[in-house]
């Protein structure tokens, strides 16, 4: 692999460089300011962002990771008094510094802790420019509130010093200091340092229960546009980000592993940053690893500095700090395609080949010849253990995805072909803001619906379009039409987290406006078009919904004439705003011969008095698509409970045919099974359970157990399976299980993170306990 390439000059986020010469056209003006995310504490439209370099050592025996983060920033107004980055209470920031930056220099490296206890004593650093960093009166008020820390930065100068400096009298710590033992976090090295980095003082304060702000002084005659970088040193642990893995939670159980998990507000627990989707920058890393242990990030270049034992990477296209995300552990790769190779454990390797080699090119194809050139690079896969939160995460050039998934087929062809459309829809065009998700996932689904029709036809896009539209009418039933989460553009209020807005609303009825959308060009051809124009227009910036509507009408300004965003009752502010269904749904009647089958088994089941024989003569479920038999298996679901009579019949005609099938099909009938109390099957339950580490496939049983009257039965197979799972999810079902109980009896936690709230660790996916609506409901792709 080719070492990371130089950084343009002077790169900034979301911005062009002025053509240089007298001939160069007049600048554009500047674009607006971005709405105010509620969820982000930064003070990120004070800011232009235009690098941030990380130093990450990765320490899996303390489960813990040193950094040192480099932002290059330049203020947009007059001296502002402090920068406010987002943090979370498991990271510990232990120093922060200024440093005048040059135009044009070149990214700076790490140097880690045993160059550091190698590096003779250092001279006294050079004076700071003119005029100092002032000391940190405004943060350090004479009556600061009991929850601020304080801290002043060592001197760093250019090249290894020492990596802490005693506390400054009368200034507490801001927390409890490291253990003695541990190494200090990297320290930046800068090539052409003009002078030392100065201290800076700072505070950490609380924000929400899924986050803090970390407020740190400024020089007082900071200019615009000066160029200047924060340095800011730090440890963190646990978090909703960083996810560590002992050797047994993986496959292998060779190696630990470790990976972070971003979307939506989780990566401020990785690295202090402007954590909103409106802010997007270039990006560098410098990674240390404990020898055969592979680093991969979600970068366009990488290398391995052999010597060194490092890893570097660099991002060359501007992204928000969600997208930032990295795994490590024991990962061997192969290529399946030529611009794209899988990455997993060895044991599991041969199986994601034979799974994916040779069709995502023509996954990446199909895109292309609808949206345009694929812009990241390479498309890489990564498979990770069962403890992966979510399905998937499109994080640029490197998917994230649960290898759970790889044994159903047609689940893994659409969750993958749906990362590969968020290129595109959401990487390449980022909503603004949270309220807003339905830009990124409405066009996302979108699009892998026009790249699954080019590629396996409209009956199978139809098929699957019927089965996820099937799941958020039920849960419209279960939540309720004036329930305000149905809403296209969601308020969300302070201290709510983002990631509880993310249900199937956000992806279906997105993806029911932008098809209606489509429908009012005539041609979904032409809507491609106009995507093709957007993306263009857009891409490495962050929209809001104002912004494709203006687009779309611009781009067709026939329908502009004829005022189809006032059409009566279907109005583009009423599908933005109201609650509720899909003001319109697509036609599926493509997807007939498919779904037809379906609802006759379904009804001469559900149908009395039952011919059982007759039913069960109709159809070969063997030689069913799986979308065909998950969308069956729901319907019964959603009829459950059923008569025994039917129960007892279906076990006896499909029950043993289902043991063979995929996951995803056997949790469906093992709900079924669940829901109606049906002892005879009771122990397929358990061995599924005991075969299972996937929150996936584990909390919608452990929801409808203790939903019912197997709460019991429920607790047993927790406490013989409890030392296999992932300690978040172990906690997830302790909570489960407590409901309506006594506090359970002590079980071993001590790995569980008992500073992280239980709403961050469910990440993407809301995970309602109340067994009506379960994971199978709003298991949806990231």
């Amino acid at each position: 692999m080719a070492a990371p390439a130089p950084r343009p000059p002077g790169l900034c986020c979301c911005r062009k460089g002025s053509a240089a010469g007298p001939e160069a056209p007049p600048a554009p003006p500047p674009p607006p300011e971005p709405p105010p995310d509620v969820a982000s504490a930064s003070s990120s439209q004070l800011f232009s962002l235009r690098h941030l370099h990380l130093g990450l050592e990765l320490r899996p025996e303390a489960r813990a990771l040193a950094g040192c983060l480099v932002l290059e920033l330049c203020a947009l107004r007059p001296q502002p008094r402090a920068l406010v980055l987002d943090v979370h209470p498991a990271l510990h920031v232990l120093s922060a510094a200024y440093r005048r930056a040059s135009a044009g220099e070149a990214p700076c490296s790490f140097a880690f802790s045993p160059a550091e206890a190698a590096a003779p004593a250092p001279l006294p650093p050079p004076p700071c420019p003119s005029p100092p960093p002032p000391p940190c009166a405004p943060l350090c008020a004479a009556n600061p509130p009991a929850t601020a820390t304080f801290l002043s930065a060592p001197c760093i100068a250019a090249g290894p010093l020492p990596s802490a400096a005693p506390h400054p009298p009368g200034e507490p710590p801001a927390g409890p200091p490291p253990a003695a033992a541990e190494p200090p976090p990297p320290l930046p090295v800068f090539a052409q340092p003009p002078c030392a980095s100065c201290p800076l003082g700072f505070r950490v304060d609380p924000f929400t229960d899924y986050g803090s702000s970390l407020t740190v002084s400024l020089p007082a005659a900071l200019q615009p546009h000066q160029p200047f970088q924060i340095i800011v040193r730090y440890t963190t642990a646990d978090g909703p980000a960083i996810w560590w893995l002992d050797p047994e939670l993986t496959y292998g159980n060779a190696k630990p592993f470790v990976f972070t998990q971003g979307h939506s507000v989780c990566n401020r627990s990785f690295f202090p940053c402007f954590d909103t989707p409106a802010v997007k920058c270039t990006y560098s890393a410098t990674v240390k690893a404990p020898a055969g242990i592979q680093v991969l990030m979600s970068a366009t270049q990488s290398t391995y500095l052999e010597e060194e034992g490092v890893y570097q990477f660099y991002m060359e296209y501007p992204v928000p700090a969600y997208l930032v995300a990295l795994v490590a552990g024991d990962l061997t790769h192969a290529d399946i395609g030529p611009r794209s190779r899988v990455w997993a454990e060895p044991c599991l390797l041969p199986t994601a080949i034979s799974k994916l080699s040779g069709i995502v090119e023509r996954w990446l194809t199909a895109a292309e010849s609808l949206y345009g050139p694929y812009i990241w690079g390479r498309y890489d896969i990564v498979f990770l253990p069962p403890s992966f939160p979510i399905v998937a995460m499109e994080n640029p050039c490197l998917t994230f995805i649960i290898s759970s998934i790889l044994e159903s087929d047609e689940f893994l062809i659409i969750d993958v072909i749906h990362e590969v459309a968020h290129s595109w829809f959401g990487n390449a065009v980022t909503n603004a803001t949270w309220e807003e998700m339905w830009l990124s996932e409405g066009l996302a689904t979108y699009a892998q619906r026009r790249i699954t029709t080019e590629t396996y036809g409209a009956a199978f896009t139809c098929l699957e379009t019927a089965f996820r539209l099937d799941a958020l009418h039920r849960q419209m039933k279960l939540l309720g039409e004036d329930n305000p989460v149905s809403k296209l553009q969601v308020k969300l209020e302070p201290g709510v987290n983002p990631s509880n807005l993310m249900n199937l609303f956000t992806y279906e009825k997105g993806y029911c406006f932008v098809y209606y959308l489509s429908q009012l060009c005539g041609d979904p051809r032409h809507f491609d078009s106009f995507l093709r124009a957007y993306i263009e227009k857009y891409k490495f910036t962050s929209v809001v919904a104002q912004d494709l509507l203006d687009s779309f009408l611009n781009f067709f300004p026939e329908l502009k004439e004829q005022c189809v965003e006032s059409k009566a009752g279907l109005e583009f502010e009423r599908w933005l705003n109201a609650t509720g269904p899909p003001l319109a749904e697509p036609d599926l009647s493509q997807g007939s011969s498919l779904t037809r089958p379906v609802e006759t088994l379904f009804k001469l089941w559900t149908t009395e008095p039952l011919d059982s024989a007759a039913a069960a003569s109709s159809v070969d479920l063997t030689k069913w698509r799986t979308f065909q038999t998950v969308l069956f298996l729901d319907r019964l679901l959603d009829g459950s409970p059923l008569p025994h009579e039917v129960i007892k019949k279906l076990s006896e005609c499909y029950s043993s045919q289902l043991d063979s099938m995929n996951a995803e099909i056997r949790i469906r009938w093992l709900q079924i099974v669940v829901r109606n109390d049906y002892y005879p099957d009771l122990y397929k339950v358990r061995r599924f359970l005991e075969n299972q580490m996937s929150r996936m496939y584990t909390i919608p049983l452990y929801e409808d157990l203790c939903t019912g009257t197997l709460k019991s039965f429920a607790l047993e197979i927790f406490y013989q399976t409890q030392n296999q799972l992932h300690p978040n999810l172990r906690k997830t079902i302790q909570q489960i299980l407590s409901q309506g109980l006594n506090p359970l009896p002590a079980i071993d936690t001590t790995a569980v993170t008992t500073d992280t709230p239980a709403m961050v660790l469910e990440d993407k996916v809301s995970e309602p306990t109340n067994g009506a609506i379960s994971l199978r409901d709003v298991n949806v792709s990231a």
